[in-house]
């Protein structure tokens, strides 16, 4: 069936749920039709791309949420790696006032982004080790034989104040295998971190069993892991600087290995998602029906605390990401030499909701690209990333794609084709303990990564910096 008639289709469907869509300058336009609030949304998608009925759906229910005091959503979009979710489409922007919040739009993967190294090591080098390296990592990342004995104290300054707090508590008697870690170069990095990796967070949100006594060790199972789905830490090379000027000054080279992380809160976000979405039901007023579209504003009080609830397992997102990065390259450095620097040159969330200009911007699956700031978009593990640069672009909410989005469920690949060539992993090295993760995320389940950086630049979104090519991919 062709585009038109698929759409022909999506759009009478749409409409008998009250939504017109239009199409203009690669941008879908969506309105109610059946009420007189002027709810709308716009979503950007390269041609050819299809729009998915579902996850329109989705996305024009946060746009038209409402809280029976007043408080309402003042605007909503999504980037074009738009597909749906089990609530929220990934790649929406919900923008409400400052004392409104959807804790449904960031649900339990609060903090999930990405984080980006580099080591001035060649493709020929790392090419020779790098089974070396795979042995050594497979243990850390996939069984569970990291070293991290951590003090209640260090877990204490997680939870409150992030990567600076924890940085901190912790460099003064490291253990295990933070005990040959550089802190010096760890604590200036954090300058490169999205918001310095440190919020405001509060011991009351953190889960009571990863909080042992002052001096009491903890070796928690969630720090320095990957997490499932299409979490990964991947080994890439750097094959193409599209603005040298800028990716010298992010250290990129043309040649580099570069090592890309995805991962988030684990089951701290869980947990903290779990308990709000339960209590922004309870905190609905009695005496007004529950929202068809079963989501529940918070306002006032209950917003503030759940910001502060957020920001403890997004803290704990950040260093979660840190220690990933610090275990590879510790083993980096086992394997190629004490004296690899590896950089981090940027780490940025995609799954948390942001203060900006005075309002809450909440990203689903969607980073932020302002002006001036390092973009991450990752391909799947057989296809390039991107670095890119943000243009601070207010039309789409300051915001870039994560990533290409799906193009198939996870569901649609168990009954796909099984040769290599078909699910698109010629070529492709995936290091994992479950074969079905290499079919649930092999690159036939990607849209082409290509199209979705190039409508973003074409939109004046963000500006191409370089490009990675993947080398190995390690999946939970």
């Amino acid at each position: 069936m062709g585009f038109a008639a698929v759409y022909s289709r999506v759009f009478k469907a749409l409409s008998r749920q009250g939504l017109a869509v239009t199409r203009r300058d690669q941008t879908w336009h969506v309105s109610r039709t059946d009420t007189p609030d002027g709810v709308a949304a716009e979503v950007l998608l390269p041609d050819g791309f299809p729009i998915e009925g579902k996850a329109l759906a989705q996305l024009m229910a946060f746009a038209g949420a409402t809280h029976p005091d007043g408080h309402r959503v003042l605007r909503a979009c999504a980037t074009p790696d738009f597909h749906p979710g089990d609530v929220v489409p990934v790649g929406a922007v919900v923008v409400t006032p400052p004392d409104m919040v959807l804790c449904e739009a960031i649900g339990t993967d609060i903090n999930c982004g990405m984080r980006l190294h580099v080591a001035d090591l060649t493709l020929d080098a790392f090419m020779e080790k790098k089974h070396e390296l795979t042995t050594r990592l497979k243990g850390d990342l996939l069984l569970g034989t990291r070293d991290l004995p951590l003090k209640g104290a260090s877990m204490a300054a997680l939870f409150r104040d992030g990567v600076m707090g924890f940085t901190a508590a912790t460099r003064t008697a490291p253990r295990g295998q933070l005990a040959r870690s550089d802190f010096d170069q760890i604590e200036r990095e954090t300058e490169a971190i999205y918001d310095l990796g440190s919020y405001a967070g509060a011991l009351d949100w953190a889960p009571p069993g990863l909080l042992p006594g002052r001096d009491e060790t903890l070796r928690d199972g969630g720090l320095a892991t990957v997490g499932g789905g299409n979490h990964f830490v991947e080994f890439q090379v750097v094959d193409t600087l599209l603005d040298r000027r800028r990716a010298w000054s992010l250290g990129l080279k043309a040649g580099q290995i570069a090592c890309m992380i995805h991962s988030g809160s684990r089951g701290v976000g869980v947990y903290v998602g779990r308990r709000w979405n339960d209590k922004a039901r309870e905190a609905w007023p009695p005496t007004h029906r529950h929202p068809e579209s079963g989501l529940f504003p918070l306002v006032g009080a209950a917003a503030a605390e759940y910001l502060t609830a957020m920001q403890t397992a997004a803290n704990y997102g950040f260093v979660n990401r840190l220690l990933l990065a610090e275990i590879v390259r510790l083993r980096m450095r086992e394997v190629f030499g004490a004296e690899l620097a590896m950089p981090l040159v940027f780490d940025v969330p995609h799954n948390i909701v942001f203060r900006e200009n005075g309002l809450n911007v909440h990203r689903k699956g969607a980073t932020p690209a302002h002006a001036g700031q390092p973009v991450l978009i990752p391909g799947s593990m057989g296809h390039p990333s991107y670095v890119l640069e943000g243009l601070g672009n207010p039309r789409f909410a300051c915001s870039a794609s994560h990533g290409a989005g799906r193009a198939k469920t996870r569901n649609d690949m168990v009954h796909c084709c099984d040769d290599d060539a078909g699910l698109g992993l010629t070529g492709v090295e995936c290091i994992t303990l479950r074969p079905e993760r290499l079919r649930e995320e092999a690159p036939a389940a990607y849209k082409d990564i290509g199209p979705v950086v190039d409508v973003q630049v074409r939109a004046g979104i963000a500006a191409p910096v370089a490009r990675t090519r993947p080398l190995m991919t390690f999946k939970a």
